[in-house]
């Protein structure tokens, strides 16, 4: 396995803490082993690629991050909190973008964040300046009384990472957010990604099949069947293929 062992949980303060750490981790859907001791770490202000191909694990990884599920075995820590002993610490600094849209195309832009704002108990004054902060944010200020269903898939993509940072979430959990975008809109939405890490003390886990989003110096855990085959920076991983793609063509048994 490429990199160093998964970090085991932080045991000082949660602002000292890695942003996510994932150590030993297995889920099972009755006899279908869906992940397999899973262990990596995302640090803070990193951005992380989650590399896998369609059916690797990725979105169960998720759906256990954010407590859709509960894992069967090892443990997943938020900023210093444990997500199965203090759910409510722990997903409260997570700001998530499923691959699945989640706007309602009926409502505009502020109404939807409006009411995401409200679920996350943010009073009314205090939300609408949120809310104007982080349309900025994503440049889409101009469109905020726009219904969502009139926006570009590019501009919805931007508009569901708005919402996730209305908390002022620490971590980023983006599970195929380019997926069915063009090429252009791809590029814009990793751009706004990277620059929120740079800009904004967050962190993300970025889930993708795409190799062609990842830049050598990004993180990159590599996950195949449910098991992590590799996991560092992405020009170490390249290095034992010649390239990203022949890396993990050979990591995955698919090389010719």
């Amino acid at each position: 396995m490429t990199g160093s062992p998964g970090a085991p949980l932080t045991s000082g303060a949660p602002d000292l803490a890695p942003a996510l750490v994932v150590a030993d981790v297995s889920h099972s859907f009755g006899e279908v082993q869906a992940l397999k001791g899973v262990s990596f770490t995302v640090a803070r202000g990193a951005f992380t690629a989650l590399l896998g191909v369609n059916g690797a694990g990725k979105t169960t990884l998720f759906s256990l991050i954010t407590r859709l599920y509960d894992s069967t075995s090892g443990t997943i820590a938020v900023a210093g909190f444990d997500a199965r002993r203090a759910p409510g610490e722990a997903l409260a600094r997570l700001g998530v973008v499923f691959q699945t849209r989640a706007l309602d195309t009926d409502l505009t832009l502020r109404q939807n964040l409006r009411y995401h704002a409200a679920l996350h108990g943010i009073a009314r004054r205090p939300a609408e300046a949120r809310i104007a902060e982080v349309l900025a944010l994503v440049d889409l200020a101009d469109r905020i009384d726009q219904r969502t269903a009139a926006l570009s898939g590019g501009q919805q993509r931007r508009a569901e990472i708005a919402r996730a940072l209305l908390h002022r979430p620490e971590l980023l959990l983006l599970d195929e957010a380019t997926a069915g975008l063009d090429v252009r809109a791809r590029a814009e939405v990793l751009a706004l990604v990277r620059r929120l890490i740079r800009h904004e003390n967050v962190s993300a886990l970025f889930a993708t099949h795409v190799m062609d989003e990842i830049e050598p110096a990004d993180n990159v855990v590599l996950l195949h069947r449910g098991e992590v085959l590799a996991r560092g920076r992405a020009d170490s991983i390249a290095a034992a293929g010649g390239d990203l793609t022949s890396a993990f063509l050979s990591l995955t048994g698919q090389a010719a």
